[in-house]
């Protein structure tokens, strides 16, 4: 399937599809946030806790990214990852998306390079990872850069401002969702602060499976119905490394979509069936990806968790179990690594089992 260009042209030029009238405006070390007041409460999808109230004015709130770190993943690839740093927080004290969901349970996003070309695997938590990403990117001498968003949620495509003056790739699945949500994810109203203002959307979209060379380097885009019904993940056939995106997860997954865990089970085992050596995911251990990575028990284990919280929709005990308790014997296996933030993530994905079967 060939790339769709999904530029909108404007006055003899092509525009990416933004807003341009917006008035906030980032810089490496700063972004400057518009956060309009809500008229409701919202929930934080990625911690389960109810989001802070956004205020009327306009703040400058930097970003800290002294935390992360780059790791060498191979001779063409890189990752860079950041949180899971105890005690820290990259944004602020109260309540937000960043803080509470990607930085604390860990993320790594990954450059594939080779000579003067790369391409970026996600977009991190904010523009300040972004542009750290690209800093790291030119000083290896890369000069053309291209974007692959593993799916539409905020910690994959928050930095996206960063790459405004490159083709950013994406299934028609997720333009389709950032379309449908984006006016509540400038303004804050979707997952609370920070807010992504302006949010760049991608540039050229496709369906199906396509495979892109950088640099001589092959990359397949493979999508997945895992977690989110857009993601993509990438395979590199020249070292068998998978990267999964959301669609894996060490401690275990985050459910966004509690009415479609068959579909996910379904794709959990056509992703068995690739030919891969090794899968790094965007959530998981720094120790784990910076040094072997993943092996195919990673699959099994969130198969294993997956069943078990569609059994808990009609099980009131194991609904009221920790994620520990939950897991079992599993983290014993050295298929995942029990991770205490992620008690969050389960007692919320257990919640909206529950809320789906009512």
């Amino acid at each position: 399937m060939a790339f769709r260009d999904v530029r909108r042209r404007y006055d003899g030029r092509y525009l990416s599809m933004q807003t341009f009238q917006l008035a906030s405006v980032y810089s490496v070390g700063q972004c400057r946030y518009a956060l309009p007041n809500m008229a409701h409460r919202i929930c934080n999808r990625a911690s389960g806790r109810p989001a802070q109230r956004a205020k009327r004015e306009i703040h400058r709130m930097p970003i800290a990214t002294d935390t992360l770190r780059v790791i060498e993943l191979g001779q063409h690839l890189i990752g860079f990852y950041d949180g899971r740093v105890e005690g820290k927080r990259a944004f602020g004290a109260e309540p937000n998306w960043l803080d509470d969901g990607g930085y604390a349970l860990g993320i790594c996003s990954y450059a594939i390079y080779s000579g003067t070309e790369a391409l970026v695997y996600d977009t991190h938590l904010s523009v300040p990872h972004a542009q750290r990403i690209r800093d790291v990117l030119s000083a290896r001498g890369v000069k053309t850069i291209r974007v692959v968003l593993s799916h539409w949620h905020l910690d994959h495509i928050a930095g996206n401002a960063a790459f405004g003056d490159c083709e950013i790739i994406a299934q028609d699945k997720t333009i389709s969702l950032l379309q449908k949500h984006r006016i509540a994810i400038e303004s804050g109203e979707l997952d609370g602060p920070p807010t992504i203002s302006p949010l760049v959307m991608p540039t050229k979209s496709f369906t199906g499976e396509v495979t892109v060379d950088v640099g001589g380097v092959q990359v397949d885009l493979k999508p997945l119905d895992i977690h989110s019904c857009d993601g993509v993940a990438l395979y590199l056939p020249h070292d068998g490394t998978l990267l999964a995106g959301d669609t894996l997860e060490d401690t275990v997954t985050y459910v966004d979509e509690p009415e479609r865990l068959e579909v996910h089970l379904a794709d959990l085992d056509r992703m068995k069936s690739w030919p891969f050596t090794r899968i790094l995911p965007n959530h998981g251990s720094f120790e784990r990806i910076g040094s072997s990575g993943y092996d195919r028990s990673l699959i099994s284990a969130t198969e294993d968790y997956v069943h078990r919280l569609i059994r808990s929709a009609n099980d009131e005990a194991l609904c009221k179990l920790d994620l520990r308790s939950f897991l079992g014997a599993t983290p014993d296996t050295g298929a995942i690594s029990y991770f205490a933030p992620y008690e969050d993530v389960h007692r919320s994905n257990i919640l909206k089992i529950q809320s789906a079967v009512r």
